[in-house]
């Protein structure tokens, strides 16, 4: 098993629960594909973007750390393109192998 970081974006000016309601699809995903979930928490809230998204200029950031096999990341990565709410999505591996 291996540790990832996963980031998300979301509309920032989404009503509250709009917001809930993506994190609960988040960590349904996570528990469909046996993932398991070290941290997670909102990183960012309202931060303004360096450009925009579907012309939308802010974003609520969420970051949550991960331990998994690299076949359920990129099932869970599948699921998050699906998901039209979510802007945009980075999953990188946090214990990479030094070069």
């Amino acid at each position: 098993m291996n540790k990832y970081e996963l980031v998300y974006i979301v509309d920032a000016h989404a009503p509250q629960g709009t917001k809930d309601e993506i994190a609960k699809q988040v960590a349904d995903s996570l528990a469909k594909t046996e993932i398991k979930v070290l941290n997670s928490q909102l990183w960012l809230d309202r931060h303004k973007m360096s450009f925009p998204i579907q012309k939308i200029m802010e974003g609520t950031y969420y970051l949550l750390s991960l331990e998994a096999k690299s076949s359920s990341i990129a099932k869970l990565q599948s699921i998050l393109r699906i998901n039209e709410q979510i802007l945009r999505f980075l999953t990188v591996r946090a214990d990479a192998p030094k070069a």
